[in-house]
C-alpha cells in the first residue's frame, strides 16, 4: 500500500516530498528519501553494467581502511595516503596500492585522482573536503559533515560553487534494519511515523578512543556527543526524509580530569535532546559516552498503523507490533487495545542484489561499509545524486550542533537553521 493511500499521511508530505515522488513517477524510478534512483526493483546494480573506473584516493588509515574500494568493479584504488607510516602502509597492503603520498596536500594534487575518500579526523573534515573539492576532486567524507554552523555553511558554499558531487558516509543510514524501516515506510506500513528515538550508546569512550597508544589525546578527547549525532539522526532523518526543526537538550558530566578540561570547553559526557519535525513529529537523541548501560546503535519507530523497535542492548531481539480489533486489561481491570507482537528477523540485505556481486559479503558496522562503497561509486558513474548528499548530510549534522548549544545553555528551546535547497514550508 502507498504512503499516498494514507489520508493521514498525504496532508504531511511537503513540497520536497511532492517533487521528488513526481519526479519519481515520471522517471519510472524507486523513491529513497532524499534520492531518485534509476529502476525500480533493484536500483543499486545499475553500475554494474557500465565500464567505467572511478579513480580513488583514500586517506586516512585508521577507519579508511575498512572499505571495500577495491572489490568494486567500478572502482580502483589510485593512491592512499596518511600521515603515520604505519598507516600508510595498511592502506598499501589493503588496497594493494603502491602510490602512497605522505598527506592529503600532496595526493591532491595527483591529476589521475577522480575522487577522494577523506577519514580524517572531525574538526578537520571541512578543511580536508574543500581541498579536496577546490582541486577538482569528488568527495566522501566520514561524519560528521561539519562541528559549526559556520563550516557547514563553508562546505555547502564549496559545493555549489565547484558542481562536485560530495556524499557523508554515515553508517547507520545502511543498518540492515534501517533498511527495512525504509521500505516499509515507502510502503506504507507504518501509517504515519509520529514519534521515534535513536541512541548511540558508547560507554568507556575514555579509555578506547580518549587517547593513542602513546597515551596521547586524540581529536575525539573531550569532543561533544551531540557534535556526533548522525548514527541517531539517520534513523529518522534517512527514513521519511523530514527534517529536525526545533530542539532542547540537556548533558551531563562529572567533572573528571581525564576528559576535563579540553580543547572544545565541552563539560558533557553524556547528551540527551528531544526535536520536532518539519511535520510536527517528535523524536528523541541520546548520545551517551559514559555511565552504567550497554552500547548500541539503534532505534524505534512509532506508527500509527505498526511499530518497529530495533534490537536493545538489554537483550531484546527487534520487534513489530501491529494495530489489531483485538482488546487486554491492564492491571486496574481496564480495557486497551491490544496490539500484535512479533519477532523480526531482520534480512541481511547486504546478501542480495541490492549490490554488485563482489560486494555481498558482511562488513563493518551492521553490513554498512560495502553500501556505502557501493553507494558513492555508483552515483558519480550514473552521474546521480548519491542517498546522502550534501543536503541530506546537512540535515544529519546540524541538528546535533544545536542541541549541543542548548545543552550548554541549560535546555533552552533552540531553532534549527535549514541548508535544504528547496524551501520547506
Amino acid at each position: 500500500m502507498s504512503q499516498e493511500s494514507h489520508p493521514e499521511m498525504k496532508k504531511s508530505l511537503t513540497r520536497r516530498d511532492f517533487i521528488l515522488k513526481a519526479s519519481s513517477a515520471l522517471a519510472g524510478m524507486s523513491l529513497v528519501p532524499g534520492l531518485l534512483k534509476p529502476g525500480p526493483a533493484h536500483p543499486n546494480i545499475a553500475s554494474s553494467l557500465s565500464t567505467q573506473k572511478i579513480r580513488i584516493g583514500v586517506v586516512g588509515g585508521g577507519f579508511g581502511s575498512d572499505f571495500y574500494w577495491h572489490e568494486h568493479p567500478n572502482c580502483i584504488v589510485q593512491a592512499v595516503s596518511d600521515l603515520r607510516e604505519d598507516r600508510r602502509k595498511r592502506l598499501m597492503d589493503i588496497y594493494r596500492c603502491s602510490n602512497v603520498y605522505n598527506s592529503l596536500e600532496e595526493l591532491i594534487k595527483d591529476q589521475s585522482v577522480d575522487a577522494v575518500a577523506v577519514f580524517t579526523g572531525a574538526p578537520d573534515h571541512v578543511q580536508h573536503c574543500t581541498a579536496c573539492l577546490k582541486s577538482g576532486k569528488h568527495v566522501i567524507s566520514a561524519v560528521p559533515a561539519a562541528i559549526s554552523l559556520e563550516q557547514a555553511e563553508e562546505l555547502l558554499d564549496c559545493i555549489k560553487a565547484t558542481g562536485l558531487t560530495y556524499m557523508m558516509a554515515e553508517t547507520s543510514f545502511y543498518h540492515q534494519i534501517v533498511i527495512s524501516a525504509r521500505r516499509f515506510y515507502r510502503e506504507g506500513q507504518f501509517g504515519e511515523i509520529f514519534y521515534s528515538e535513536a541512541e548511540y550508546l558508547h560507554p568507556g569512550m575514555e579509555y578506547t578512543l580518549w587517547y593513542d597508544a602513546q597515551g596521547q589525546p586524540t581529536w575525539r578527547h573531550g569532543f561533544p556527543p551531540m557534535l556526533y549525532p548522525t548514527h541517531c539522526t539517520s534513523y529518522l532523518v534517512g527514513v521519511t526524509g523530514e527534517r529536525l526543526t526545533e530542539v532542547t537538550a540537556t548533558g551531563w558530566g562529572d567533572k573528571d580530569p581525564i576528559s576535563f578540561p579540553n580543547v572544545y570547553k565541552n563539560p558533557f559526557w553524556s547528551e540527551a535532546a528531544f526535536f520536532k519535525t518539519d511535520r510536527g513529529h517528535s523524536f528523541r537523541v541520546m548520545v551517551f559516552w559514559r555511565g552504567a548501560f550497554g552500547g548500541c546503535e539503534r532505534g524505534q519507530w512509532y506508527g500509527s498503523r505498526m511499530s518497529l523497535f530495533g534490537q536493545h542492548p538489554n537483550g531484546t531481539a527487534p520487534v513489530i507490533r501491529r494495530i489489531s480489533d483485538e482488546t487486554e486489561k491492564d492491571d486496574a481491570g481496564f480495557a486497551r487495545r491490544k496490539s500484535s507482537f512479533e519477532t523480526y528477523a531482520v534480512p541481511e540485505w547486504w546478501k542480495t542484489d541490492m549490490l554488485p556481486e563482489p560486494l555481498r559479503h558482511s562488513s563493518g558496522h551492521d553490513g554498512s561499509h560495502t553500501f556505502l562503497t557501493h553507494e558513492f561509486i555508483d552515483a558519480l558513474v550514473n552521474k546521480r545524486k548519491p542517498a546522502i548528499d550534501i543536503y541530506e548530510a546537512l540535515a544529519f549534522t546540524v541538528p546535533g550542533i544545536v542541541a549541543h548549544k542548548s545543552a550548554l545553555e541549560g535546555g533552552a528551546p533552540m531553532k534549527i537553521p535549514s541548508f535544504d535547497r528547496l524551501p520547506r514550508p
